[in-house]
């Protein structure tokens, strides 16, 4: 291990140790986590209001406290941009992370306090780069630039004291101390341009020279930024221009229909690629060994944890149930809608993203969906991992990239007597002739098909004989409609991203209408 991976370790090594036991004892630390956090509630409006100060135990919590989405927490969050203090958490808040509006058109304004800067999201990322560096301690990861494709923020058009919101990365970089400016890459004046354009022309021209060991963000824009690196160098490889880099930190949406591309663009056996869960509410999980499926929890992170069984999340929102878990009792293989209580004031907040369990002790999760975002049109309940994992093996299959792709369902009519899904894919540049080719076409079509039938047994359930549906209908679209969709509804980079799965057509008649 070189000098600087042990300094790095020695500083870091309190996180390891928390983040280890949390692997180890996870019920014990949880506990921890949530008195702390019940004891800093206790001196806010919301604490008052729920009476904090009487709570006992997490029976007494759940009592007192239901479970609620976004909507029933924007009161006290425009109270929070307005300028008032201590309302859900008992320090002063000056940012607020703009959610991308994912599952609907209406963004969503997250309190990021202090605490929760530095005692989640910081703290989340530096243990992820601890796991890496104890399990690659001759790592060169700390010789060169760390890259990062932020977003941008403003100052909240709510406010009169200087509060600001915008994406969660920016926020990071806004916020991070001045040391990590000698590691990290593009300057915040490039790395937080509004325009991705522009910012994108600013990393070819910059970062082009530099010695970038690692880079991190969302599969998809960072894909966009590639290939416009290798078109700006003259290059066939990203390790043409950066011979050094080791490791890609991904998220945001599944990395599985680019892993091929990504290893295509980057030929090199010392690449890595580690998920990590980083959301606007805090950051939840890692990937600390690539040979496990599923990232571990960070239980010892500002955040406490629950989760509802799906099939019962009705009921809970109505209070008719309490079918609520703690980690101490969750099982594999059930599919869970996460309920987080974190330091930044959200108290058992729905944050709308679906998880499975693929071990216990340590805790690890695999994101399988959003609680308002599949597909059940015809009783199917296609979750977004199914869509994904069959969209990775047809590619694998068929030899072919796609870019982005989005999903809706034929509903039954005059002209349909059995419903369907039709899938909206653009082909990445490289796999366009599959498109003049009707064969290739149909046999990618009839894979794809076969392979939600294998990873979803409603879906095949519902296509047996085509009783209720018949095989899926492929759409495909040129290079760039996506993008030029995105850039249309000014969502690009950061963290904003193509929904996969919707439940009516409107997305896709938007994109569709666009050729």
């Amino acid at each position: 291990m070189s000098v600087i991976n042990k300094v790095v370790m020695a500083a870091l090594s309190p996180l390891l140790r928390k983040f280890d036991q949390g692997c180890a004892h996870p019920g014990a630390v949880q506990e921890k986590v949530f008195r702390e956090l019940l004891d800093s509630g206790k001196r806010t409006v919301f604490g008052n209001e729920h009476g904090f100060g009487e709570i006992r135990d997490y029976r007494d919590y759940i009592r007192r406290v239901p479970v609620r989405e976004y909507d029933q927490f924007a009161p006290y969050i425009e109270r929070l941009r307005r300028g008032e203090n201590y309302v859900l958490w008992n320090e002063k808040v000056r940012w607020f992370a703009k959610s991308s509006g994912t599952s609907s058109d209406k963004s969503k304004y997250i309190p990021v306090t202090p605490a929760n800067l530095s005692g989640c999201h910081y703290s989340g990322f530096k243990t992820m780069l601890a796991t890496y560096i104890r399990r690659y301690p001759d790592s060169g990861l700390f010789r060169g630039k760390a890259l990062t494709l932020g977003g941008s923020v403003r100052v909240d058009e709510l406010s009169d004291k200087g509060a600001r919101n915008g994406d969660l990365s920016a926020i990071l970089l806004s916020n991070s101390p001045s040391v990590a400016e000698i590691v990290r890459t593009p300057s915040k004046d490039i790395a937080m341009l509004a325009d991705f354009e522009q910012k994108i022309e600013g990393i070819c021209r910059v970062c082009s020279k530099q010695n970038v060991t690692n880079f991190s963000g969302v599969p998809s824009w960072n894909l966009i930024m590639i290939e416009k690196l290798l078109e700006y160098n003259n290059a066939k490889y990203l390790t043409d221009i950066w011979p050094n880099l080791e490791l890609f930190m991904h998220g945001g949406i599944s990395f599985g229909p680019y892993r091929e591309r990504y290893r295509r663009l980057i030929p090199s056996e010392r690449m890595h690629y580690l998920e990590n869960y980083n959301a606007s509410e805090g950051y939840f999980a890692l990937q600390d060994d690539p040979a496990q499926k599923g990232m571990a929890l960070t239980l010892d992170n500002g955040v406490f944890f629950e989760f509802i069984p799906m099939r019962f999340l009705e009921k809970v929102l109505a209070g008719e149930s309490d079918e609520v878990y703690t980690v101490n009792e969750v099982r594999t293989g059930v599919t869970y809608a996460m309920v987080i209580t974190t330091n930044s004031g959200l108290w058992r907040y729905l944050i709308g993203d679906c998880v499975e369990f693929t071990s216990l002790c340590p805790h690890r999760i695999i994101i399988t969906g959003r609680t308002r975002l599949y597909i059940n049109a015809f009783g199917e309940e296609l979750m977004i991992h199914n869509a994904e994992e069959a969209m990775s093996q047809a590619c694998r299959e068929c030899g072919v990239e796609v870019t982005d792709y989005t999903v809706a369902p034929v509903f039954m009519d005059e002209s349909h007597d059995k419903g369907a899904h039709q899938w909206v894919v653009e082909f990445a540049a490289g796999s366009q002739s599959v498109m003049k080719d009707p064969e290739r076409l149909e046999h990618f079509g009839d894979v794809l098909d076969a392979a939600l039938c294998q990873h979803n047994s409603d879906y095949e359930a519902k296509r047996t004989g085509n009783v209720t549906m018949t095989r899926l209908v492929l759409s495909p679209v040129p290079v760039g409609t996506f993008y030029g969709w995105m850039h249309s509804r000014g969502k690009t980079g950061g963290q904003n991203k193509v929904p996969r799965l919707s439940n009516d057509r409107k997305i896709v008649e938007q994109i569709l209408n666009r050729i």
